[in-house]
């Protein structure tokens, strides 16, 4: 196997930790390079569902190095209760490390978090007010605490005398919370590097620059999805990092050229949790049969996604910004009892009756956008124990065969159900 990125190719919860699970089989180091536990990953192996956060899925496998990179914001509680989970199902966590570089999500960025979309009354993001928005903030305030801090008391309180009187005098005078001592903080930072500290691995330098050297194979997993980046997703309606190829590099540690494949994670529907745009988003008994069918319910929230059908003009600019190589489909077997099947090719504007074929990137607009649809006969029979593309019914290759006519790139992989066995491999 290549060196390679898995990319969720929409708006995130696009089945990235199966493909990650799948294919850290063949790697050496699996490394997630953004994000926060405001992520949601579910990998079902041997009738096991298991669920996470922040910890890479790759973990699940022994002789796997598990690198959290400097790109992520880790929530320490959050982290801890995964790691118990995982040792509570008889997981070895050995090969978990990391980044010293690494944010942290403090009480604060929590409660802020919460706040600002609780009190907003205009211009909701949906955010999983989990903290990561506040946290991504104040490390590019340059006003963040590290993981490595946590281990040098000079550099800690330094910081701390900088930061608390700007973070207390935000908290009681904007958001009107309550205010921390320094003590508290102190405390709380003693208790998060006893968390972190089996795990920490200073010497990130030469473990990466050892990877390098031997030709050890690198999994690059990302959270959320291309339509959710800061950069080129439907802002201000977005995450606060980069999920796309790019940040694969600035999150972990190693350069563009390292990277040789990136493959792009799509469902055969859509689907979205939370505020902005959705041009595709059925708000019908279809779309319900489709939540239903395809147990759409974050993993994280637990609240209900949005569902509708594909939508090509999101997934050719995926392709574009994203880097994307090759591309995944998973749950194309929730179509298994449509009698029909849409796939939006184009957006018309309501108002002048202009075409988008690519994808406009003024979201203020798109409530004036209406889905061009073409239509595709659905295949009623079950697809879920098919494991080789030329037995698929003659409908289902009909309809992936035109999804890979439109991206112009290869699809590489097939999911037909949840568990780890359900995959039809095209490369």
């Amino acid at each position: 196997m290549k060196n390679t990125v898995i990319v969720g190719a929409q708006w995130g919860d696009e089945g990235k930790a199966k493909i990650t699970d799948l294919l850290a089989t063949k790697a050496d180091l699996i490394i997630r390079y953004q994000g926060g536990c405001n992520a949601g990953h579910t990998v079902v192996a041997d009738n096991k569902t298991y669920k996470f956060h922040l910890i890479p899925s790759g973990i699940l496998y022994e002789g796997k190095t598990c690198f959290i990179g400097a790109g992520t914001v880790i929530h320490p509680e959050t982290f801890q209760n995964e790691i118990k989970d995982l040792i509570r199902q008889g997981i070895d966590v050995k090969g978990l490390k990391i980044s010293p570089l690494a944010s942290i999500t403090m009480p604060y960025h929590i409660e802020t978090d919460g706040y600002s979309e609780d009190t907003a009354v205009k211009g909701k993001i949906g955010t999983t007010k989990k903290g990561i928005g506040p946290t991504y903030i104040d490390k590019i305030g340059r006003i963040g605490f590290k993981i490595e801090d946590l281990y040098s008391k000079e550099a800690l309180e330094e910081k701390l005398d900088i930061i608390l009187p700007l973070k207390n005098k935000t908290l009681k005078e904007i958001y009107g919370l309550k205010t921390y001592t320094r003590d508290e903080i102190l405390e709380l930072c003693r208790q998060y590097a006893d968390i972190f500290r089996p795990y920490v691995e200073f010497d990130w330098q030469n473990m990466l620059s050892e990877a390098k050297k031997s030709g050890k194979t690198i999994l690059f997993e990302g959270a959320q999805g291309i339509m959710l980046d800061i950069d080129y997703g439907t802002y201000p309606f977005v995450t606060s990092s980069n999920p796309i190829a790019g940040g694969a590099c600035t999150g972990s540690g190693f350069g563009p050229k390292l990277v040789e494949e990136v493959i792009g994670v799509s469902k055969a529907y859509i689907t979205r949790v939370g505020e902005g745009p959705f041009v595709t988003e059925l708000t019908d008994e279809t779309g319900d049969k489709l939540r239903d069918i395809g147990h759409e319910f974050g993993t994280t929230t637990g609240r209900p996604r949005r569902c509708g059908w594909f939508d090509a003009v999101i997934a050719k600019y995926g392709i574009l910004v994203g880097g994307l190589t090759s591309m995944t489909i998973t749950k194309i077997d929730v179509f298994d009892d449509f009698d029909e099947i849409k796939l939006c090719t184009a957006y018309k504007d309501t108002r002048t009756g202009e075409i988008y074929n690519d994808y406009p990137t003024n979201v203020f607009i798109h409530k004036y956008l209406e889905p061009v649809y073409e239509t595709h006969k659905g295949w009623k029979t079950d697809i879920s124990n098919i494991r080789s593309f030329d037995t698929l019914p003659e409908n289902a290759k009909v309809y992936l065969k035109r999804l890979e006519e439109l991206f112009e790139i290869p699809i590489s992989i097939i999911s037909v159900g949840p568990d780890r066995e359900q995959t039809i491999l095209l490369k």
